[in-house]
C-alpha cells in the first residue's frame, strides 16, 4: 500500500486540463522527489496540461523549453524568483525571463525582508520548509544576499519594483507575490494594477509567514488578484484544512487558484496534488463547479492558456 493518499477518479478527472502552477522539482539545489522530464511524462498520463516549474534560487524557462520538446503535449512553463541569487529586484532579469518565454515571476521568497525578520511559528506537527537547511548553510558561510526591498521606509513602493512591474505588464508575464509580508503585498498589488499587470497571483496567503486575515484576501481580490492555495500548506500543518475552507469559503471559489507546491521527497507524488487538493475540498461540500473554477478555470488563466 502506498504510504500516501491516492486520489479518486473523479477528482481526477475533475483537475484534468489544469496547470499545476507551483512546482519544486529536480534539477534543484535540494532533494527532490522527481524531475521535470519524469513529472511531464507523469502529467501526461494523468490529464494534467502542464505545470509552473519554481526554484528560489535560478530561472527556470530555458528548461521549461526542454521539457516541453521532450514531452510534446504537457505545457511546460518557466519563472524566475527575485532573490539574490538572481540579484534581487532586477529588471534586466525579468526582461530576459520574459524573452525566454518564462510566465510567472515571483517576488522575494527567502531573501524577502518579511520571510528574513519572520518570527511566526509552524503549528505543533508541522514540517519545515526545505529551503530553510540551504538557508541556513549559506548563512553560515557568510553567503547572505541583501535582503530583497520592495517598499521604503514610508511604505511606498520602491521605483526598482515599478520598473520591474512595467517589465511584468509588457510581457504579459504573472506577478506572483513571494513572501512578502501582508501590508507590503497590499501594496505591490494596488501598483501592479497602476502598471498595467493583468495577471496577479498572491502566494500561499495561509503559509506561516503571510497569514493573511480574511479581509486583506478580500481586498486583493477586489483588487484583482487571485489567492493562491497550496496543497501542502494544509498538508504540512501549515494551517488547518477546516480553516483554509472556512478562508475560500469566505473570501470566494472564484477567487482562489490551487497549485500543489509540491516536489519535497517525504510528500505525495506531484501529479498526484491538484487531485488530492479536489478530494478534500469535495469531502468538505465545495461542488464540482467550484473545485474546476480554482483548479482549472483559474490555472488556466495564470497559464494564459485557452480557456
Amino acid at each position: 500500500m502506498s504510504e500516501h493518499p491516492v486520489p479518486s477518479e473523479r477528482a481526477r478527472a475533475l483537475v484534468s486540463g489544469a496547470y499545476d502552477t507551483h512546482v519544486h522539482v529536480g534539477p534543484d539545489v535540494m532533494q527532490r522527489r522527481i524531475d521535470d522530464l519524469d513529472l511531464a511524462a507523469r502529467c501526461k498520463q494523468t490529464g494534467l496540461a502542464g505545470f509552473v516549474l519554481k526554484s528560489h534560487y535560478v530561472t527556470t524557462a530555458e528548461r521549461a523549453a526542454v521539457v516541453r520538446k521532450a514531452v510534446p503535449g504537457v505545457d511546460a512553463l518557466g519563472a524566475i524568483t527575485l532573490n539574490g541569487s538572481m540579484g534581487g529586484m532586477n529588471p534586466a532579469a525579468v526582461e530576459i525571463a520574459g524573452r525566454l518565454g518564462a510566465r510567472i515571476v515571483w517576488f522575494p521568497t527567502v531573501d524577502s525582508r518579511n520571510q528574513r525578520g519572520s518570527t511566526a511559528q509552524d503549528l505543533p506537527g508541522s514540517k519545515p520548509a526545505m529551503w530553510g537547511a540551504l538557508q541556513a548553510d549559506l548563512h553560515a558561510q557568510g553567503i547572505v544576499p541583501d535582503v530583497v526591498e520592495v517598499v521604503d521606509e514610508q511604505g511606498v513602493v520602491l521605483e526598482t519594483v515599478r520598473k520591474v512591474l512595467r517589465v511584468i505588464a509588457k510581457h504579459d508575464l504573472v506577478l506572483a507575490t513571494g513572501h512578502l509580508s501582508g501590508p507590503e503585498i497590499v501594496t505591490v498589488v494596488h501598483a501592479a494594477k497602476e502598471e498595467g499587470v493583468r495577471r496577479v497571483v498572491v502566494t500561499h496567503p495561509e503559509f506561516t509567514s503571510q497569514r493573511l486575515p480574511v479581509e486583506q484576501q478580500r481586498e486583493l481580490a477586489a483588487a484583482g488578484a487571485l489567492l493562491e492555495r497550496c496543497f501542502t500548506t494544509p498538508y504540512t500543518g501549515k494551517v488547518g484544512w477546516d480553516d483554509l475552507f472556512d478562508t475560500i469559503r469566505k473570501v470566494g471559489p472564484q477567487f482562489s487558484v490551487l497549485s500543489s507546491d509540491l516536489g519535497q521527497p517525504f510528500n505525495p507524488p506531484v501529479e498526484d496534488g491538484l487531485a488530492l487538493f479536489a478530494d478534500r475540498l469535495l469531502q468538505a461540500g465545495f461542488s464540482e463547479d467550484e473545485v474546476r473554477t480554482m483548479a482549472v478555470t483559474n490555472s488556466r488563466f495564470v497559464a494564459a492558456a485557452p480557456a
